[in-house]
């Protein structure tokens, strides 16, 4: 969209972007580096002269408040955020200006009561929108926590007060008592519900205190170092905290010992991700010790923390440990954030290191917007003109009055007598009368106008809650407006951001298709199963089960569909199931000598061993569960179960296996591990074979490999071509059907190689100087002469409708940007599966944190090498001679690898235009190059060139800051309207961002939902809120706002007019009352109608066709230019009615006695003309008429005619009537009844004429479809509409690259075809059918797998161990099973 210009442009720059908030919120620095010290006081250099804290010293505190008004601030801040509005400003000028006698005209009670209501009314909504607000962070920050206390533990590091406002410390005050935790989740449905807590026998008998040691002794005195609850919001930084199973993380805090094995901690980071997968962490290796409240309170244990300052990069965290001499690394993997929670995790022990405003998450979410819509931006500019044209009506008319006083008074004119005193003189009497015009013509912008909007608005909002359509009957949740001025903006977006997780995928996985050795094998199971799977306990992301009561009975019943000992894990939602592959394998196993053995053995194996899964048995109920660190894996692991081929654990370095083909659990050793990164693609163990003893016997050393098809298939041994081309057709047949597709292979790694390979890798792993490429390369040594064993599909469940969704919204025109925190890889899948990426879509990839190009670097060469017509050099903004720049490490990198045109067979991947061939361009950019990219405006400017140019974009890796500020450089850098749409805590900036925010309440909580202006169930139904309520609402209110401003420039015409005839006195021409009742019952009903029922086309034309939102999204239905043909229309019919009738009545035949008319007498004709002409103008432009339209139409026409009836016979004597006995004359004339059609026919014969014409001879979209529907209303409006729309080229392109509807995403009859992969920073060109293939890079799984090898060296942390937690119990015994009933479980 381009730059406004003129009036406008000036208005936005010098008023509009007033912001409210940089009054009342003080911007706070990020908190300096911080040194923690821990059972130490104090060094002397952090206190003054008082021996207080210096403030640099002191931390902010863990209250956190989102809130936008207290009791102080709430009058100022909410009046000054309402009289932004510009006509607010003028109704309270007018008010103050009848409140002196002189102007009065009624009572000034009444004269401000109207604006007293608009005020009112807008405080009362937003007060009671931030009161929920004050009760969600009441809820957040009396949440309680266990801190240490007793054994003369103090912690001395200083911290900032609190907030203090009188609303705060009444409901601390009030609010004190400890809520329960059905309560908790009551009140506030974004904590995470908590379990009971198994706590000593001690803390039994003690309230809100825990006893973890083994001394037996009286709680109640307190010096024993305990466990206290204490709130969130008095949480210190040093503090001690112990946090259970469950229980939501109050700030950043490191981990100093868990109840896990190795001291590992489980945490759900989908408030901060958006994953719903469980991540590992990791105690830091030094504070082990501290494992319960006497040793942590023990004053020997002194160490420091040194911390960096607070960092908004959700990926980067810089701390140390200091213990004696010792200093130990503190990173991410051994902290735990704000907003987290602890998952299948015993318990953690951990200490403060940011609280409130500098923990990352906070860090990371913006404050309460205070939006206003477009439509109220455009529409204040507008107001503004009317203002400016009112003030010259009445400068004009005290001016002329004031000359013309000054011309006669010396002529002795009668009505001039006495003029001559200080108060009342030819002079002042001129200030009097413009002041007075202010008053006469004060119409020109009504209050009546934004109380109406308001009305209209608060119906539209109740019309997308009765939407039956929108109605999600599964969880009993309808749509809903939270904010109602921005039904209009819902018809005019140009950009969608879009979370992944949850609002586009249920982040669930099925595993929908094996390949075996060119054998395809579909999962048979009935879909309904799904349901039954779903409403499992396991399916929860806790992975608790229920096992008593008629629960567990209920399970038992549902054996025959889902074995208990394969209760699905967290992310998986069924099982495989394939009756011919079982069928196969229960042949193999009898048969030894069976073909299928080796085949289906070696292919499962791979699938059961090559992981980072573990394996862990539920201690409720005894089954088998798996825990990953993404659903992809679980659920390749469980089909392998599923099958048959079941991993049971890890012990250490073995691991085990149970078969169909072996009565025995098989063991093997586990040699090396090949990592998975988003550069190698692919993921390799070498495992032997144990026999009896635990030696390899004569098994030999196996390599298994997983990862993407191209760089499999690229590393096969030469021979089985056939292989090779039966299972590429088959992952292509795959890749259409929407399917996420990964490649298995192995070989067999013959002794001696292996022995000098081992030596070779481990140097790599000892190298200083560059290792991670030196393990790489000799990891690709060994990674060769594979054999192909075939392939796997999974299905990333998509919400219900998603791809049919994205597709009609891009046909309306609509881009849409997916921001996710998942990995590249991930993003790419889910762009392909949800047609946001089209299989022939070109991916143009940009990495950061590489060596190679820089991220400008690599902005420039993709803009210049795929768009040479965007002409990127000659913008001044674009720093052209980086397309030259090289340093060493890029000269390298583009010579190993040219970054070049190619072609597909097809057509060139490069033409004149993005979009004149099948595919396009897609831009992929993760978070470490959008930190570069977004770090000031020359890269930011870039990016939003690139990024427009391309038919879509998808930002990965991004933390909820970047969402936010991705949001808004395309927002303020193209100055278009944008709406973000998410369900996780980790979108509200990004929605808080936007022009429009809306939530789904889904699987992660209702943190965006509180956080949104709508809120939908589903991603499907943004399409009808979109297509359907916002482009009627937009189209109403924009048509509701020019009528009502031409309603009232026409009664005002009318009364500028009489000035040439009044000598400018500012007098009225109508009787009072009448101008008093024209914006409420004259004229007011027929605008309220066009707002509450027009349509431009039937719901179900919109929902057919979505290219009709262009008229929307280019906002055509209000602007400059509507409203100054609605205003010109105005001015001329009230120069046709007051001039007609003003010359008619002056002619000889007025009257039949001879006398000269009155001055009501014609003026009344003149208003009851112009009533009856505003109120058919009106309905001249609504669409639809319905019985309440015509109601509407005509109720203000027959209102004014029995008003003048009624009124013109009230005798004086009742009250003042100035137009007592008006009817006997105006009824009996003949020009009252020829002069009213005459000119309000004349009046609106242009507008008549005009949409006529325009309908018979340049019909519209809109027009032809109306016109046809009706004359066939069974049409079927898909292949039979007809759009003459001028189509742009980016229009045509977005129709180019979609899916027709007539036909599935993955069942295009046209020749396989895929895009290629340009990976920007290496100058790569790959394709790739997109493999489900996702592993926590450098993670602490990888990490404790990698120690746990033979010879690796000693594990991370210390030898001492807990009981454990039955996740890894497994590892170090057998599995155990779940007793048949009577049996007792065994330990």
């Amino acid at each position: 969209m381009p730059k406004q210009t003129g009036f406008t442009a000036w208005y936005d720059r010098l008023i509009s972007s007033f912001s409210i908030e940089d009054l009342f919120v003080r911007k706070r620095p990020p908190g300096p580096p911080r040194t923690i010290y821990i059972n130490e006081p104090l060094p002397e250099s952090y206190y003054d002269k008082k021996h207080r804290v210096l403030q640099e010293h002191q931390y902010a505190s863990n209250q956190v408040i989102t809130s936008k008004y207290t009791l102080i601030t709430f009058l100022p801040r909410n009046l000054l955020e309402q009289y932004r509005r510009v006509a607010n400003v003028f109704f309270t000028f007018i008010a103050i200006l009848q409140f002196i006698p002189k102007f009065s005209t009624i009572s000034p009670g009444l004269v401000i009561l109207p604006l007293v209501v608009v005020l009112g009314v807008t405080a009362i909504k937003d007060a009671y929108e931030d009161i929920k607000r004050h009760q969600s962070d009441r809820v957040v920050n009396f949440s309680e926590v266990h801190t240490l206390d007793g054994g003369g533990y103090v912690n001395h590091n200083a911290m900032a007060p609190k907030s203090r406002t009188f609303v705060r410390a009444l409901t601390k005050r009030i609010g004190r008592e400890k809520p329960s935790r059905s309560n908790q989740a009551l009140t506030n449905p974004t904590l995470p519900e908590t379990l009971e807590k198994t706590t000593s026998p001690a803390a039994s008998d003690t309230v809100d205190a825990e006893y973890d040691d083994d001394r037996v002794g009286d709680p109640s005195s307190g010096s024993r170092p305990h466990w206290k609850s204490t709130t969130w919001e008095d949480l210190r930084v040093g503090d001690f905290v112990k946090i259970f199973d469950h229980e939501s993380i109050p700030a950043d805090i490191l981990i100093c010992a868990t109840s896990e094995d190795e001291n590992v901690a489980f945490v759900e980071t989908k408030n901060l991700d958006g994953e719903t997968n469980l991540k590992s962490c990791n105690a830091v290796p030094a504070l082990t010790h501290l494992r319960n409240a006497p040793a942590c309170a023990d004053a020997t244990n002194t160490f420091r923390i040194d911390c960096d300052r607070p960092e908004v990069l959700m990926h980067k965290l810089v701390a140390a440990v200091t213990v004696g001499d010792e200093t130990s690394p503190v990173d991410l993997q051994t902290t735990l954030l704000r907003g987290t929670v602890l998952r299948n995790t015993g318990w953690v022990i951990g200490i403060v290191m940011y609280t409130g405003l500098d923990t990352k998450l906070v860090l990371n979410s913006g404050g309460t917007p205070s939006k206003r819509g477009k439509v109220e931006r455009q529409m204040n500019p507008m107001v503004l003109a009317n203002l400016i044209l009112l003030t010259t009506m009445a400068v004009v008319c005290g001016i002329i009055d004031s000359i013309l006083e000054h011309h006669y008074y010396p002529r002795q004119a009668p009505w001039l007598f006495r003029d001559n005193r200080s108060g009342d003189n030819p002079s002042v009497n001129g200030l009097i009368t413009l002041l007075f015009a202010f008053i006469t013509f004060q119409n020109i912008v009504p209050i009546s106008l934004y109380i109406s909007i308001e009305a209209v608005r608060a119906c539209q909002a109740a019309f997308i809650y009765f939407d039956v359509d929108m109605y999600y009957k599964k969880t009993d949740s309808p749509a809903l407006a939270r904010t109602f001025t921005l039904s209009d903006d819902l018809g005019q977006i140009e950009y969608v951001f879009s979370d992944k997780t949850g609002t586009l995928t249920q982040n669930m996985m099925v595993f929908r298709r094996a390949s075996v050795g060119g054998q395809t094998y579909v999962d048979e199971e009935p879909e309904e199963v799904i349901g039954d799977v779903a409403k499992s306990p396991s399916s929860t992301p806790s992975g608790d089960v229920i096992s008593s009561g008629s629960e567990a009975v209920t399970r038992q019943e549902t054996a025959n569909v889902v074995p208990e000992r394969e209760e699905l894990p967290s992310g998986v939602l069924r099982h495989f199931r394939s009756p011919q592959l079982a069928r196969e394998i229960e042949a193999a196993a009898a048969d030894t000598r069976s073909p299928d053995r080796d085949r289906h053995g070696q292919y499962w194996t791979t699938l059961a061993l090559c992981h980072t899964v573990l394996a862990g048995v539920n201690r409720r109920t005894g089954l088998l569960e798996y825990k990953a660190q993404s659903p992809d894996e679980s659920a390749l692991v469980q089909a392998a179960a599923d099958v048959g081929f079941e991993f049971q654990g890890r012990d250490r370095d073995v691991l085990l296996l149970r078969t169909p083909f072996a009565p025995e659990i098989l063991r093997f050793r586990l040699l090396n591990i090949l990592e998975f990164t988003s550069a190698r693609k692919r993921m390799s163990i070498i495992v032997r074979q144990l026999g009896e003893g635990d030696q390899p016997g004569t098994h030999p050393i196996l390599l298994l490999c997983k990862g993407a098809d191209n760089v499999i298939f690229e590393r096969l041994a030469p021979g089985g071509e056939e292989l090779k081309t039966v299972t590429g057709d088959q992952l292509d047949m795959f890749a259409r059907e929407g399917l996420r597709t990964l490649t298995l292979a192995y070989r067999v790694v013959p002794e001696n190689e292996y022995d000098s390979w081992v030596e070779r890798y481990r140097d790599a792993v000892a190298s200083v100087n560059d290792r991670e490429g030196e393990i790489e390369r000799v990891s690709d040594e060994v990674e060769q002469n594979l054999l192909l064993l075939g392939a796997t599909a999974i299905e990333d469940k998509l919400q219900d409708g998603v791809p049919e969704a994205i597709a009609d919204l891009k046909r309306a025109g609509i881009k849409i940007w997916v921001l996710t925190g998942d990995k590249l890889e991930t993003a790419i899948a889910i762009g392909k599966s949800t047609n946001l990426i089209g299989r022939e879509a070109n991916i143009i990839i940009i990495r950061g944190g590489r060596e190679g190009a820089s991220i400008y670097n690599q902005m420039l060469r993709a803009t210049e090498e795929y768009f040479p017509n965007s002409n990127i050099t000659e913008d001044p903004e674009v720093n052209a001679e980086a397309l030259g720049a090289r340093d060493d490490e890029m000269s390298r990198g583009s010579q190993l690898y040219p970054l070049r045109r190619v072609t597909t067979g097809a057509t060139s991947l490069v033409g004149s235009m993005n979009g004149q061939r099948p595919g396009g361009y897609v831009l992929v950019i993760d978070g470490l190059a959008l930190t570069e990219a977004l770090k000031d405006e020359i890269h930011g400017h870039l990016l939003l060139r690139l990024a427009t140019l391309c038919e879509g974009v998808v930002c990965c890796r991004v933390s909820p800051k970047q969402k936010a500020l991705v949001v808004k450089l395309v927002k303020d850098g193209l100055d278009t309207m944008t709406l973000a749409i998410g369900d996780g805590a980790n979108d509200v900036s990004m929605i808080q961002a936007a022009d429009v925010g809306v939530g789904i309440s889904g699987e992660e909580g209702l943190q965006a939902v509180n956080s949104s202006d709508y809120a939908i169930a589903q991603f499907r139904y943004l399409k009808r809120l979109l297509l359907v309520h916002g482009h009627w609402s937009y189209a109403r209110n924009g048509n509701m706002i020019n009528n009502f401003f031409y309603k009232n420039i026409i009664c005002i015409g009318v009364l500028w007019w009489f000035m040439f005839y009044c000598a400018w006195s500012s007098a009225y021409v109508f009787e009072y009352t009448y101008l008093l009742w024209w914006n409420s019952f004259w004229t007011l009903c027929p605008v309220i109608a066009i707002g509450l029922f027009d349509r431009i086309v039937d719901d179900h034309v919109l929902m057919a066709l979505p290219e009709l939102y262009r008229y929307g999204r280019e906002g055509k239905w209000f602007g400059v230019k509507l409203f100054s043909v609605f205003m010109f229309e105005g001015v001329m019919q009230s120069i046709v009615i007051y001039f007609i009738l003003l010359y008619a009545y002056f002619s000889p035949s007025a009257r039949n006695d001879g006398f000269d008319v009155a001055g009501y007498e014609f003026s009344t004709t003149m208003v009851i003309s112009a009533a009856i002409a505003a109120n058919l103008f009106n309905g001249l432009n609504t669409k639809f008429w319905t019985g309440w339209v015509f109601f509407a139409v005509f109720i203000g026409i027959v209102l004014i005619w029995a008003y003048t009836a009624i009124y013109s016979i009230i005798s004086p004597g009742w009250f003042s009537t100035p137009i007592y006995g008006n009817d006997h004359f105006l009824f009996k004339s003949p020009i009252f009844w020829f002069g009213i059609p005459i000119t309000f026919i004349l009046a609106l014969l242009p507008r008549y004429l005009y949409m006529a014409w325009s309908f018979g001879f340049h019909p519209n979209d809109l027009d032809i479809l109306n016109w046809n529907y009706k004359l066939k209303p069974d049409m079927d409006l898909i292949h039979e509409a007809y759009l003459n729309k001028e189509q742009t080229e980016a229009e045509a392109r977005i129709m180019d690259t979609t899916t027709p509807r007539s036909e599935s995403p993955g069942l295009v009859g046209r020749p396989s075809m895929q895009g290629s992969h340009i990976d920007m920073s290496t100058g790569m060109r790959s394709q790739s059918r997109g493999y489900s293939f996702a592993q926590e890079e450098n993670g602490a799984a990888m990490r404790r797998m990698q120690s746990n090898l033979s010879g690796a060296g000693p594990p991370l942390t210390t030898a001492r161990r807990s009981r454990g937690s039955a996740l890894l119990r497994s590892i170090r015994h057998p599995l155990r099973r779940k007793p048949h009933s009577g049996e007792p479980l065994k330990e």
